[in-house]
């Protein structure tokens, strides 16, 4: 689509640079100590990693997707990335309210103000991306001038947004530490996610 295609893969571009959040549980390492407690707030957390990653991936192949289709009309190209923004919006609120419900990790040392602020910079990215589709569904698709200039103004809130994401990643770095990251390394939900391209990616680092 002549005027907003080479925009919307810079779009596309910044999306697929801010990687996917696999709630800092990329599977890195293992222990051997036991801890019974800890092993359990892993579980309720690492359980539900593989549908939130898989949904969050899918977002970002969406967007992906649809720069890359040069024959989309900007009415499709709109409702392609509203969706994705609002499933990203949705994803990360779930990862969320998942470690909200789990609570600080037991015994981790300052776990519960690291708990809370993992929700708190997770929380804000789920609202950052909310904000993002209410962006793109006010564009004009009927002109096409109008619509390439409003993708634009998307493209660079996405750097604004990425920040964000660099902070929340760094909090959940946080709340994963010591024998909490290891009771998740051991967890087949956060295994899964480690063997995903989005764990691989250079955002999740282990």
């Amino acid at each position: 689509m002549e005027g907003t295609d080479p925009v919307n893969k810079k779009l596309a571009a910044a999306l697929s640079g801010s990687a996917v959040l696999v709630l800092a549980l990329s599977g890195c390492g293992g222990g051997e100590k036991d801890n019974k407690e800890l092993d359990a707030w892993a579980k309720k957390v690492c359980d539900l990693v593989p549908a939130q990653n898989k949904k969050i991936t899918a977002a970002y192949d969406a967007i992906t997707k649809a720069a890359e289709d040069t024959e989309s009309t900007p009415a499709e190209l709109q409702k392609a990335d509203s969706q994705a923004f609002q499933d990203l919006s949705d994803g990360y609120k779930a990862r969320a309210t998942v470690i909200q419900g789990a609570g600080a990790p037991p015994g981790a040392e300052d776990g519960a103000r690291k708990l809370q602020d993992a929700v708190k910079q997770l929380t804000a990215l789920s609202a950052a991306y909310g904000d993002m589709k209410t962006q793109v569904d006010k564009l004009d698709t009927k002109d096409q001038a109008k619509f390439a200039t409003g993708l634009k103004d998307v493209s660079a809130e996405m750097q604004k947004v990425e920040t964000q994401r660099q902070t929340a990643l760094n909090a959940l770095k946080e709340l994963e530490s010591g024998d909490t990251k290891q009771a998740l390394a051991d967890q087949p939900g956060c295994k899964q996610s480690s063997g995903s391209p989005a764990a691989s990616a250079p955002a999740t680092n282990s």
